[in-house]
C-alpha cells in the first residue's frame, strides 16, 4: 500500500530525491549545483506547510511533491506552487503522481490556500485531468513551459487522499 508522508519522517530519502530532481529538472535551474540542490531541501524538513515536500513510498521511496511559496523566479506574484512532481520510472503510470499531487492540492486546501500554480514542460494533460487550468505559456530558461492554476475552492478533491 502507497503512503504518503512528509519528508521530515523520513530524512534518509533527502539525497536520492535530489538525484532523481537535478537529474530531471537541472536544465531548469541550470545554475544549481546537487549540493545545492540538497541544501535547498534541507530547508523543507519543518512542520511548516510551506515549504515542504511529500514523498510516497511502498518498500521503497517512489516518488515526491513539494508545496513551495516561489517556483518560477519570473512570476514572484504567484504563490504559493505545487512543485517537484517526480515518481521513479519503475512506478509511472500507476497512478503514484496523481496521489501525491492531490495530497498537497489537499494539504493546501487544509492550510487555508485558495490557488495553487505550478509550471511543467510537458505533463499539461495530466494536470488538467486534476482540474488545474493554463493561466498561460512562457519561455522558461530557453524552454517552453505552460503555467496553471488550480483554484482549490472549486476542485472536488477525494476524501480517499
Amino acid at each position: 500500500m502507497i503512503k504518503i508522508l512528509n519528508l521530515n519522517e523520513a530524512t534518509e530519502h533527502l539525497t536520492a530525491l535530489a538525484h532523481w530532481h537535478h537529474r530531471q529538472w537541472s536544465y531548469l535551474t541550470p545554475n544549481e549545483s546537487i549540493e545545492q540542490r540538497i541544501k535547498r531541501m534541507q530547508a523543507y524538513l519543518n512542520n511548516d506547510l510551506i515549504p515542504s515536500t511529500f514523498i510516497a513510498e511502498e518498500d521503497e521511496l517512489l516518488g515526491s511533491a513539494a508545496l513551495v511559496s516561489h517556483d518560477m523566479e519570473t512570476m514572484p506574484q504567484l504563490s504559493p506552487w505545487l512543485a517537484s512532481v517526480y515518481v521513479s520510472p519503475s512506478h509511472r503510470g500507476k497512478g503514484v503522481g496523481t496521489k501525491l499531487v492531490l495530497h498537497v492540492m489537499t494539504q493546501a486546501k487544509l492550510g487555508s490556500i485558495d490557488k495553487l500554480y505550478l509550471f511543467t514542460p510537458d505533463k499539461k494533460l495530466f494536470y488538467q485531468n486534476l482540474g488545474w487550468r493554463l493561466i498561460g505559456q512562457e519561455q522558461y530558461h530557453g524552454h517552453l513551459v505552460a503555467v496553471m492554476q488550480a483554484s482549490l475552492g472549486e476542485i472536488n478533491i477525494p476524501d480517499t487522499v
